[in-house]
């Protein structure tokens, strides 16, 4: 693995970072540049990475040995988790400068930013040498042709974060989990994290609601209209929408609800009559369900289904019509490992699974948590006091229950930015003594 002179920055973010022991320590996310008094370009100080538990890190490119097309190398296992903050005299390359409409010289072209290229000189100090800029030809037929420029001809680089567009940042985040997602607009400022998000498709956002905490989940969902949260609330889970709508005040719950689709909003206020923690309020509402006389090959086809999640397509429920929640008399489950095993014209109701009791609606988390533990269950079902069935709880849903509350706040991820021993680790997991980075490539080090 060689070392490039030059490197877009763009094509970094999601590269593997591996430690000399060829362990993957997390995925690059954006270069950090610091801001100089001269009118040369800014010093890439270092690299922001994200690793496991959605933590972002700084890498210094003292640090960095190797970059390829497809990886990162480090020279040390010893990394920093310290929770990565941006200060006053820096930027990120691509939160701050992707997309953002410059000018060129000569004659103050106008244009946008679609990646920036850094350099590394003979002492190995990395500086953004070029930009590249797609022009802006005033033509809805044609995009405008992409410039490679060097640093000094693009005009308006550096200027208010107001006047970056989005979707040079959307194009960077558009292949990131859900999750990753999340978590990345996590480090946005709330003007941008809104701009993102009233970009993203319904779907999508939704996805990533899931994936945020309470309180960002809240802000985000009142800054749109009200139309677009209720169109959004419809693309999320019902047990996840009547989260959100919980966190709400009444009257606006119940605006948003009427604005709903009738069937889905139904079933969030069928959720919402529950008593938190219990396993009414933290089941989902659409299962797999099918009749005893389907087959096991339209059970098969059914938890197929890309959308489902894994723990929801781990069995299929077996009931008495209508199928919907709550459905007619609750007969039992069948698991997909006894799916595999059955001929696909075997019928449902001869291979059921009713070993074990369904839940209640009312039946409280640490007993959901034992009887899962017990039975070595990935799901449970949940009857009523007819033996309908009105849900299913899932293991997603109990550890997301009994995880703190604030679990999916990066800035509680680890402690609020600190771990035991200074908050050195090396990367395979043992602490350090020391808390400091230091060496070459130390942000603190002169630019």
């Amino acid at each position: 693995m060689t070392t490039a002179t030059r490197v877009y920055i763009a094509r970094l973010a999601g590269l593997a970072v591996f430690d000399p022991n060829g362990d993957q320590v997390g995925r690059i996310r954006d270069a950090v540049v610091r801001l100089r008094t001269t009118n040369r370009p800014p010093q890439v100080v270092g690299l922001v990475a994200e690793m496991p538990m959605r933590r972002r890190i700084f890498l210094p490119m003292g640090r960095v040995t190797a970059i390829d097309p497809e990886s990162v190398l480090l020279s040390t296992g010893t990394l920093n988790l310290r929770r990565f903050e941006k200060r006053p005299n820096e930027l990120l390359v691509l939160e701050d400068l992707l997309d953002r409409r410059v000018r060129v010289d000569p004659g103050d072209r106008p244009g946008t930013v679609v990646d920036v290229a850094m350099e590394a000189n003979r002492n190995g100090e990395w500086s953004l040498s070029r930009v590249a800029v797609r022009e802006i030809t005033g033509r809805l037929t044609r995009r405008g042709q992409v410039h490679q420029l060097d640093w000094h001809r693009v005009r308006d680089l550096i200027v208010l974060p107001d006047t970056q567009g989005t979707a040079g940042l959307l194009a960077v985040l558009d292949q990131m989990r859900a999750a990753d997602l999340a978590n990345a607009l996590q480090d946005l400022p709330d003007s941008r994290r809104h701009e993102i998000a009233a970009a993203l498709e319904d779907e999508r956002l939704a996805d990533v609601l899931e994936e945020l905490p309470e309180s960002d989940q809240v802000a985000i969902l009142t800054a749109l209209d009200r139309e677009r949260a209720a169109d959004v609330l419809e693309e999320m889970d019902p047990d996840d929408a009547a989260d959100l709508l919980a966190e709400l005040p009444p009257p606006e719950q119940d605006v948003l609800l009427d604005l709903m689709q009738p069937d889905e909003a139904d079933s969030v206020r069928q959720l919402l009559q529950y008593q938190a923690g219990t396993a009414g309020s933290v089941m989902t509402s659409e299962p797999v369900i099918l009749t005893p006389d389907a087959t096991v090959a339209e059970a098969l086809a059914r938890i197929r289904q890309p959308q489902l999640p894994p723990a929801v397509a781990a069995q299929v429920y077996v009931a008495r019509a209508p199928m919907a929640t709550p459905t007619g008399k609750y007969l039992g489950v069948v698991h997909f490992q006894r799916l595999l095993r059955e001929p696909p014209a075997q019928l449902l109701g001869g291979v059921l699974d009713n070993g074990v009791d369904p839940l209640q609606p009312e039946t409280p988390l640490l007993e959901i948590t034992r009887r899962m533990a017990t039975y070595d269950l990935v799901a449970m079902p949940v009857v009523d006091a007819a033996y309908r069935l009105v849900g299913a709880v899932t293991v997603d849903d109990v550890l997301d229950q009994s995880l703190p509350p604030d679990w999916r706040d990066r800035d509680s991820a680890l402690g609020n930015g600190r771990s035991a021993g200074n908050g050195n680790m090396t990367s395979n997991g043992n602490m350090t003594s020391n808390g400091n980075i230091t060496g070459d490539g130390d942000r603190n080090a002169d630019g």
